[in-house]
């Protein structure tokens, strides 16, 4: 799917999304439009962020970051390699090795 068609998709649907710097740019809505994808600030090459910016990427980051880190630890999960099945069962054997996961890690 396009990346254009993405973002209406989103907004047809109501939904937004948070992305990481490699979208800034992806939605091109207009400045009183509520934003469809949500990134941070980049900063130039010659010019480096200000303070404000750099405390509003926090947010971003901080919402996507308990995300990363449970892909993170799925991926050490073998058998999540070879499910060749029904997406629905996929989703439940995924939800249940994260609890599997979050118990180990809380221990």
């Amino acid at each position: 799917m396009p990346p254009r068609r993405l973002t209406a998709h989103l907004r047809t649907a109501g939904l937004g999304a948070i992305a990481d710097l490699g979208f800034v740019g992806l939605d091109d809505s207009g400045p009183d439009a509520d934003p469809a994808v949500i990134t941070g600030y980049k900063a130039a090459r010659n010019r480096s962020l200000t303070w404000g910016r750099k405390l509003s990427n926090k947010a971003p980051a901080a919402v996507r970051a308990p995300v990363e880190h449970g892909f993170a630890h799925l991926k050490n999960w073998r058998v999540l390699g070879k499910v060749r099945t029904d997406p629905r069962w996929a989703t439940a054997l995924v939800r249940a090795l994260l609890v599997l996961t979050s118990r180990e890690l809380a221990r």
